[in-house]
C-alpha cells in the first residue's frame, strides 16, 4: 500500500461503474475518496441531490457540485458554433466536447485538496477513456490517473456482487439505454446502436418522443446573434447557457436534432450511437445562415477548412492542445461581424430558415441585383470579366490540338 495519503479525486456519475469505483478505491488503496460531479448540463437539482446522497453513502468523504456550464460555452461550444461544426456531416458533437472541461476542473480540485490521484469510471471500450486522460496529463503530467474498471477488466456482474456484499446503495437498474446528458445534447445507445441495421425505438427518445405521432402546429421564432454569440431567442435576451436550455426544449419537442451517427470512434473502430441536439442543430443552421450574409467567400472556406479539423481535435480529447487555440483565434476574429437576426420557423421534423437580417449584409452593400441589374459593374465590364476568366480554358483547348 502506498504511503501517500491524500485523498483520490473521482468524477463521479452516479453509474453502476464510478458506484463501484468509490468503495473498491478506498479498500485497495487505504485513502479517502472525495467524488466531484462536473456540471456541463443537463443535470436538474434533484439529480444532483441523489448524486451527493449515494456518494455519501458510498463511502466517499466529500461530494462537490462544480458547476462549468457557462465554461463550457465560453471554452468550447461558442467555437463549436462559430465553425459550424458537424461529425460525419451530421452530429454536432453533443457529449464528449465537454470532457477536456470536466477534466480541467478536476485537476484544478486536485491542486486545491493537495492530491496527487484522479480517478474515473471509464472502460475500456469507448472514448472517454482517452478524452479524459489525454486532457489530465497535458494539465499535469505529474498527477496519477487511475481507471479500476478498465484496468481490472471488471463486469458488470462482479460490480454488483462487490456492492450487494457490502450492503451498498445500487445505482437505479432496469433502464434498456444508455442516456448521456449534456448542455450541447444528448446521446442514448442500446442493442440497436451496437449494428447499422435499425434504430431506436420511439419511446427512447428523450426529448423528441411523440413528435411525429403527436404533432405540434408550425411556429416562427427568432434568434439573435452579436459577433457570433447567441444572445436572444424571439427578441428576448438571455445569457447563452439559458438560451440553449430554452431552445433545447422548443425544438426538440418539434424532433429537431434527432439522429444516429455511425463514424470513427478515438480508437479507430466504427460507432454508432442515437443524439438528440435541438440546440446545437438550431443554433448551428441559424449561424451558418447568417454567416452567408456577411462573410466572404474565402473567410467561409478558410473557417471552413480550419473547422474539421477543430472538430477531430475536440472528439479526440485534443482540446487543450496549441493548436486548438490558433485554431478559435481564427474563428473569433471571423466573427467580428456575424451579428443579426435568423427567422425560421418549426414544424415536425423541419426547420425553415425564412430570412436573415444584419448591419453588415454583403447583400445589401452591392447596389446591384443578382440576376437583374449591374450595379458596380458595367456591360463591357462583364463581358471582359467574362473573356479573361475563359482565358485557361481557351489556352488548354489550343494546347490539345483542337482549334
Amino acid at each position: 500500500m502506498s504511503s501517500d495519503t491524500s485523498p483520490i479525486i473521482l468524477a463521479f456519475s452516479g453509474g453502476l461503474d464510478t458506484s463501484f469505483c468509490v468503495p473498491w478505491l478506498k479498500q485497495t488503496y487505504g485513502r479517502e475518496v472525495i467524488t466531484a460531479c462536473v456540471d456541463t448540463g443537463g443535470l436538474d437539482a434533484a439529480a444532483a441531490s441523489n448524486l451527493r446522497e449515494r456518494a455519501l453513502a458510498l463511502g466517499a468523504i466529500e461530494h462537490l457540485l462544480l458547476d462549468c456550464k457557462q465554461v463550457f460555452f465560453e471554452r468550447v461550444i461558442r467555437y463549436l458554433i462559430a465553425g459550424n461544426v458537424y461529425r460525419g456531416h451530421a452530429y454536432p458533437l453533443c457529449v464528449g466536447a465537454e470532457r477536456g472541461v470536466q477534466a480541467a476542473a478536476l485537476a484544478q480540485l486536485a491542486i486545491e485538496r493537495q492530491a496527487t490521484t484522479v480517478a474515473h469510471g471509464c472502460t475500456a471500450a469507448g472514448n472517454d477513456q482517452v478524452r479524459f486522460e489525454v486532457a489530465l496529463r497535458t494539465l499535469n503530467p505529474g498527477l496519477e490517473v487511475l481507471a479500476p474498471v478498465r484496468d481490472n477488466n471488471w463486469v458488470r456482474d462482479e460490480q454488483l456482487a462487490y456492492l450487494q456484499e457490502r450492503e451498498l446503495p445500487l445505482p437505479p437498474q432496469g433502464s434498456a439505454y444508455s442516456v448521456n446528458r449534456g448542455l450541447w445534447g444528448i446521446t442514448i445507445g442500446g442493442r440497436e446502436t451496437l449494428t447499422s441495421e435499425n434504430s431506436i425505438p420511439e419511446d427512447a427518445w428523450v426529448l423528441s418522443a411523440g413528435a411525429y405521432s403527436q404533432p405540434l402546429p408550425p411556429s416562427k421564432h427568432s434568434l439573435s446573434f452579436k459577433a457570433g454569440i447567441p444572445v436572444a431567442l424571439d427578441q428576448q435576451p438571455l445569457q447563452a447557457v439559458e438560451l440553449i436550455e430554452k431552445l433545447e426544449q422548443l425544438a426538440g419537442a418539434y424532433g429537431i436534432g434527432r439522429g444516429i451517427h455511425l463514424g470513427d470512434t478515438v480508437l479507430g473502430t466504427k460507432g454508432r450511437v442515437a443524439f438528440e441536439a435541438p440546440a446545437a442543430v438550431t443554433l448551428i443552421t441559424a449561424h451558418r445562415e447568417l454567416e452567408k450574409l456577411v462573410l466572404s467567400a474565402h473567410q467561409s472556406r478558410i473557417k471552413d477548412s480550419v473547422a474539421a479539423t477543430y472538430g477531430d481535435m475536440i472528439h479526440e480529447g485534443r482540446q487543450l492542445d496549441l493548436a486548438a487555440r490558433d485554431i478559435e483565434a481564427l474563428l473569433a476574429s471571423s466573427q467580428q461581424r456575424v451579428t443579426g437576426d435568423v427567422h425560421f420557423t418549426l414544424q415536425p421534423g423541419s426547420l425553415f430558415i425564412n430570412g436573415v437580417t444584419s448591419p453588415h449584409s454583403l447583400l445589401a452593400a452591392t447596389r446591384g441585383v443578382y440576376g437583374e441589374a449591374a450595379g458596380e459593374w458595367s456591360a463591357s465590364d462583364a463581358l471582359g470579366y467574362s473573356r479573361v476568366l475563359s482565358l485557361p480554358g481557351m489556352l488548354q483547348t489550343r494546347a490539345a490540338g483542337k482549334d
